[in-house]
C-alpha cells in the first residue's frame, strides 16, 4: 500500500496542476487509492454522485496522470467506499474548466466492461443548438442535426456533416447528443472520435473482449462518430463500422458521422459502407462569409461577456476568414490583452495585437509548435511529449496544447496523440486553463502571443 500512497500522492498533484482549486477541492480532493493489481488502478469515492461527477468529467485526467507517473498504461475504476451520499451541488464552478451532461449513477460493473464504457468521449455541454450560428453557409447542416436530434431515427438516418476543419461539424454532433438527452431521458447517446472507437476496437481484439465492444457500440440509441476520413486504410475497422452500422439500422437507432470530404472523397473507403453513408443526407458546411463571422464573433463575446465594437469586429471578421477557431482565437488574445492593462477594447488596440491576422503562412505543422515552444522555454521536444511534470515544464506542454488547438486542425484526441498518447480531456483542460491565464498573467500572455508570430513567421 506504501507504492500505492506514494503513486496516488505523486498522480494528486500532477491532476492540482491540471484543474482549478474548485473543482479540487469539490471533486478530485474526495477521490482516494484503494488497490492496484496489474494494470487496474481501483480509486474510491465517498458517493454516486461523485463517481458520477468524476467519471463524467475527470476519468481521462486521472487515467492519463496515473498512467505518466507509474510509466505504463493504467486503467482506472471507480468505486464507492463510503456510505455518505451527501453533497451541496449547489455552487458555480468558474468558467473555464470543461464539463458534461450530469448522467446517473453508475452501476457497479467488472473492471474490463468499466474499461470498455471509458470508449466515449464526454459531451461538452457548452456545444448546443443555441450556441451555434446558423447562416446560409450551414444551413441545410443545421437544420438537418435539429431534425435528427428531434426525432431520432426517424429521418436522414444516416446524416453525414462534411467540411473543412474548424467550422462547426463537432459542435453540431454535440449539440445533437446534448438535445437527445435532454428531451429523452431513456436514450443512450454514444459520442466518439473514431480514433476512440479505433482505440476500443483494438484494445478489445488484444483483450478478447470483442463481445463487450459490439454491445457497447451496438445498443446505443444515437450514434455520433467524428472525423471518419481517419478509417481510410484501416479494413478491419470499416468492417466493423459495416456491422454496427446494418444493427443500429435496422433497429431504427440514429447515426450520425462527420468527415472533412464528402464518402466518394475518403480513399480507400469500402464500397458497400460507401453506399450506406450515401444512403442517408449528405449536409456539407462551407466556410463562413463575413457576415456569419461578425454573427460567431459576437455570439462568443455575449457568452464571455466581453465588450465587443463594432468596429472592432467587423476588423476581425474581415482579416479571419476561413476557421472559426482561428476567428475566436483572435478575440481571446484581444480580450485578455486588454483585461491585463484594464484598457477597453479598441480598434487601435486590435489592430496592435492582431498585427499578425490576414497575413499569408504555410501549413502550420505540430512539430513546427513543438520545436518553437521547446526553444522558448528551454526544454526539449522529449520533454514536452513524455512522462515528467515538473511544473515549468507543464506549463510549457499546456501552452503547446493551446496553440495546437489554436493554430492547426488537429482535434483535441489528434493533439493527446502528439503529447505521447494523452487523453483528449487532457488537451481540453491545458487549453482552457492557458486560455484563462492569459487573461490574468502577463507573462503567459506575452509568451503565448510571441510564440504564435513566431510560429506564424516561421511558416
Amino acid at each position: 500500500m506504501e507504492d500505492l500512497d506514494e503513486l496516488w500522492s505523486r498522480c494528486s498533484l500532477a491532476l492540482k496542476d491540471s484543474v482549478s482549486d474548485a473543482v479540487w477541492n469539490m471533486w478530485l480532493s474526495k477521490v482516494q487509492p484503494v488497490d492496484m493489481a496489474g494494470d487496474n488502478l481501483t480509486l474510491g469515492v465517498p458517493n454516486s454522485v461523485v463517481r458520477t461527477r468524476v467519471n463524467d468529467r475527470f476519468l481521462g485526467l486521472i487515467r492519463d496522470a496515473a498512467s505518466g507517473e507509474s510509466g505504463r498504461p493504467l486503467e482506472v475504476l471507480l468505486i464507492i467506499v463510503d456510505a455518505d451520499d451527501e453533497i451541496d451541488l449547489d455552487f458555480d464552478e468558474p468558467e473555464g474548466d470543461f464539463g458534461v451532461v450530469p448522467a446517473p449513477p453508475i452501476p457497479a460493473v467488472p473492471a474490463s466492461v468499466a474499461a470498455r464504457a471509458t470508449g466515449s468521449v464526454r459531451l461538452d455541454p457548452r456545444f448546443t443548438f443555441e450556441t451555434f450560428v446558423s447562416a446560409s453557409s450551414n444551413r441545410l447542416a443545421f437544420a438537418a442535426a435539429q431534425t435528427v436530434a428531434e426525432t431520432p431515427g426517424r429521418s436522414y438516418n444516416p446524416l453525414f456533416i462534411h467540411g473543412a476543419s474548424g467550422l462547426g461539424k463537432t459542435h453540431l454532433l454535440h449539440a445533437i447528443g446534448n438535445y437527445v438527452l435532454e428531451n429523452y431521458p431513456t436514450h443512450r447517446v454514444l459520442y466518439v472520435t473514431t480514433e476512440t472507437f479505433l482505440n476500443d476496437f483494438v484494445e478489445a481484439l488484444r483483450r478478447n473482449t470483442t463481445v463487450a465492444f459490439k454491445r457497447h457500440y451496438r445498443e446505443c440509441d444515437v450514434l455520433l462518430i467524428d472525423d471518419i476520413q481517419f478509417m481510410q486504410n484501416k479494413e478491419g475497422l470499416q468492417d466493423e463500422l459495416f456491422h454496427t452500422y446494418n444493427d443500429l439500422h435496422g433497429a431504427g437507432k440514429q447515426i450520425v458521422l462527420t468527415s472533412d470530404r464528402a464518402p466518394k472523397s475518403i480513399e480507400t473507403l469500402e464500397d458497400r459502407l460507401r453506399s450506406r453513408l450515401l444512403s442517408g443526407l449528405l449536409a456539407e458546411i462551407d466556410p463562413p462569409d463575413v457576415e456569419t463571422r461578425l454573427a460567431i464573433l459576437r455570439t462568443k463575446a455575449a457568452n464571455d461577456r466581453i465588450v465587443l465594437p463594432d468596429d472592432v469586429g467587423e476588423f476581425i471578421a474581415t482579416n479571419v476568414r476561413d476557421n472559426i477557431r482561428e476567428l475566436e482565437g483572435a478575440l481571446t488574445r484581444v480580450n485578455a490583452f486588454a483585461t491585463l492593462t484594464n484598457a477597453p477594447i479598441s480598434l487601435e488596440l486590435t489592430q496592435m495585437v492582431l498585427s499578425d491576422i490576414g497575413a499569408e503562412t504555410k501549413l502550420i505543422t505540430p512539430d513546427m509548435i513543438l520545436d518553437a515552444v521547446a526553444e522558448t522555454y528551454g526544454l526539449s521536444v522529449e520533454d514536452l511529449i513524455g512522462p515528467r511534470r515538473a511544473r515549468p515544464l507543464v506549463t510549457a506542454r499546456h501552452v503547446a496544447m493551446y496553440l495546437m488547438r489554436t493554430l492547426t486542425d488537429y482535434s483535441y484526441p489528434s493533439i493527446g496523440k502528439v503529447f505521447g498518447g494523452r487523453d483528449h480531456s487532457t488537451c481540453i483542460s491545458a487549453y482552457d486553463k492557458i486560455e484563462g491565464q492569459m487573461r490574468e498573467r502577463r507573462q503567459i500572455y506575452e509568451q503565448v502571443t510571441g510564440l504564435i508570430h513566431q510560429i506564424k513567421g516561421s511558416g
